[in-house]
């Protein structure tokens, strides 16, 4: 990895719905890349990417595992990401890092609710996408069906490469559209060896109407491909490669590849197309930071030879010792050397520096711009901060992180379990931001608040298995949001004598309601003759941290604007702390006027049921407080979308089993908070 050019890496992600076909489309890139000497099947339990006991045991991709491998003279850092709505997080922070996604669809069940999810976290971060329609050999595949879906959900602009060559049990190969042949798999070889032949006559009339279409889209975005284009002239396989490459890093395409990883083929070409239309680090914009302690903006490039600008995207506890993933925008990091984290003005020493190959490492001195490596040494550093030179402090942009929607109680069986319970917890929320852990002072339980059922199933199994720490579990409980109807305000003094010093401050509070979804806000309207403006910072900090328990059950507060009215200042008596505190307590006294109610999560469902169990499905979700939103028939089956409040979802999967004779299946993430209808 050191002494790769920069320009010719490539850090990819695979993204997709749970059950596209992520974890195989990754088993087969490492096996022809001869990363692996052998295929893994995840329903063998027997991935490599999927390396945690967890993982092989239920079949899903829970926590995003980092390989290197080489093709084409070019090395390719891929991030197997999770599908599971529970793992967002995953997904989220390894977009955060990455230059280019391939995006998984199954050609049975096109583009699924977290397909769409996940697609906007790409979007979010704009990361250039290739699509890879997968599963053409199952019965009911449809590869046009899923471009035009890709198209309509996803709001891309789909740019078909390849077209299959027959579908679902005649799936045979794909026909290349930039080179205008036919590629053939060898099943023998398990996909190893493939051969290139001519287009069949039956299928040439398609092939040029199609690579037309392809020559016409990429037209739009290059002069000389619109030229050759209205003059009907050759256009030369390089042209077209550099007009989709161009197109694909500036987000104006979407190249479509196809194939079927479990059936070893398609994999090669898509390779070609990583290596090909994906943007190494040098063809993405510098990094952005700002200077600590300034708002000064500065950017990075991606150079070996810049100062060093590092994010660590995830913490990981291996064999009790902490592993920090890091990605290198700018300059080398040196096993031993001493790196500054700015978000926390501390100095830190890496003590390794380790290439990654799911949980296997293989230890390096040095490492350059763009690489994603493993470090071992950081204490403190934690997930979505920066490191740099302590001579050349920047501070990359944190990352955003999502609010739990779901809490379980656990209790420690034994007292030797009590001991250790808190510090297996701290361990895992250093892993996973999306993770809280509080106490209950009324009943003394500890609570464990995060994404769904699934993630909290998870976190106590991996208790069990990893730390020997076994816990009793309470039912799972919705984490509410508490917010107000109408306006109030309140008054409120402080003055007391505290450790020997008189603390003086007096505040007036004004709460308006806001718009669902709008966040909290504070705003001053008060001038510095009535409370000096240093005090501002402490007011602001008594409304946040007044809204983090509200006044009903201690949820925390949203959706509500304070407004500082009034006050007053005495001097040498006004201390920051009074002011906090009168601010905190004017807050609750006014939360309690404004006539407070519960808000509650509410999920975006979509369920999949055979034609003849719907009306029972649809009678179900009307009981739970369900509304429908659209209903969509697809071969034998109807997709149902509906939004449900969470609290009425616990157990749903048994239940819709049952009522479904097994054949129905669901999705479901998490929509807003609202009040329940």
């Amino acid at each position: 990895m050191k002494n790769t050019k920069i320009n010719n890496i490539r850090n990819i992600g695979i993204i997709a719905h749970i059950d596209a076909g992520k974890t195989t489309v990754t088993e087969r890139i490492l096996y022809y890349t001869g990363r692996s000497y052998k295929i893994g099947e995840v329903h063998d339990g027997e991935a490599v990417m999927d390396w945690m006991p967890d993982e092989q045991e239920r079949g899903i991709t829970i926590t995003s595992a980092v390989t290197t491998c080489q093709w084409n003279g070019r090395d390719i850092q891929i991030i197997d990401t999770p599908g599971h709505v529970d793992f967002t997080i995953e997904v989220e922070r390894s977009l955060r890092v990455l230059d280019g996604a391939v995006g998984v669809f199954c050609a049975v069940g096109g583009v699924e609710p977290q397909s769409e999810t996940v697609w906007r976290q790409a979007d979010k971060y704009k990361v250039p996408k290739i699509a890879f329609i997968n599963k053409l050999d199952r019965i009911g595949a449809d590869f046009f069906g899923t471009v035009a879906m890709i198209k309509d959900r996803l709001h891309a602009e789909p740019l078909i490469l390849q077209l299959p060559v027959g579908q679902e049990d005649t799936f045979s190969g794909v026909i290349d559209l930039i080179r205008m042949k036919k590629i053939a798999w060898d099943d023998e070889t398990l996909g190893a060896n493939y051969q290139t032949e001519e287009i069949p006559e039956d299928l040439q009339e398609e092939a040029k109407k199609y690579r037309d279409k392809l020559i016409e889209a990429l037209s739009d975005h290059d002069d000389a491909i619109l030229e050759a284009f209205f003059s009907g002239a050759d256009i030369r396989e390089e042209t077209l490669v550099q007009g989709v490459r161009n197109a694909t890093i500036g987000l104006k395409l979407v190249p479509i590849f196809c194939g079927s990883a479990l059936k070893n083929k398609g994999i090669q070409p898509l390779l070609d197309g990583i290596v090909d239309y994906l943007p190494s680090p040098v063809d993405i914009p510098p990094i952005k930071g700002i200077i600590p302690g300034t708002d000064e903006t500065v950017e990075c490039a991606a150079k070996d030879k810049g100062p060093l600008a590092a994010l660590i995207f995830k913490v990981s506890m291996i064999e009790g010792r902490k592993l920090s993933y890091v990605r290198i925008y700018s300059g080398t990091l040196k096993a031993g050397a001493e790196v500054f984290n700015p978000a926390r003005n501390q100095k830190e020493k890496l003590s390794r520096i380790l290439l990654m190959h799911a949980n296997k490492r293989e230890r390096i001195d040095e490492v350059g711009a763009g690489s994603i490596v493993g470090v071992i040494g950081l204490k403190d550093s934690s997930t979505g901060e920066t490191l740099c030179n302590p001579n050349f402090p920047i501070l990359l942009e944190k990352m955003d992180f999502y609010e739990p929607v779901i809490s379980i109680a656990v209790e420690p069986k034994t007292h030797s379990d009590q001991e250790k319970l808190d510090q297996v917890l701290e361990k895992y929320m250093a892993e996973d931001p999306t993770l809280r852990v509080k106490q209950d002072e009324d009943t003394g339980q500890t609570i464990l608040s995060g994404m769904g059922e699934l993630h909290l199933e998870i976190i106590v199994s991996r208790m069990k298995r990893e730390f020997n720490t076994s816990v009793n579990v309470g039912k799972p409980q919705v984490v509410y949001r508490e917010t107000i109807r109408k306006q109030a305000e309140a008054t409120v003094v402080f003055d007391r004598e505290v450790a020997g010093q008189r603390h003086f401050g007096e505040v007036k509070i004004h709460l308006l309601p806001l718009g669902r979804g709008s966040g909290n806000s504070f705003q001053s309207k008060i001038s510095g003759d009535i409370i000096p403006d240093s005090f501002i910072p402490a007011i602001e900090k008594g409304v946040t941290e007044s809204f983090e328990s509200g006044f009903l059950m201690g949820y925390p507060v949203v959706d509500v604007k304070a407004v500082l009215t009034g006050g007053s200042f005495k001097e040498s008596l006004g201390t920051e702390l009074a002011y906090k505190v009168s601010t905190s307590m004017a807050c609750k006294e006014a939360l309690s006027k404004a006539e407070p109610f519960l808000l509650e999560p509410i999920m975006s469902v979509e369920i999949f049921v055979p034609d003849s169990f719907m009306g029972d499905v649809i009678g179900d979700l009307s009981s739970r407080g369900g509304k429908i939103e659209s209903i969509n028939p697809k071969i034998n089956i109807q997709a149902i979308k509906a939004i449900v409040p969470l609290s009425s979802m616990f157990g749903y999967s048994t239940n819709l089993r049952s009522s479904t004779q097994g054949r129905g299946t669901f999705t479901m993430q998490f929509s807003h908070f609202d009040q329940r209808g």
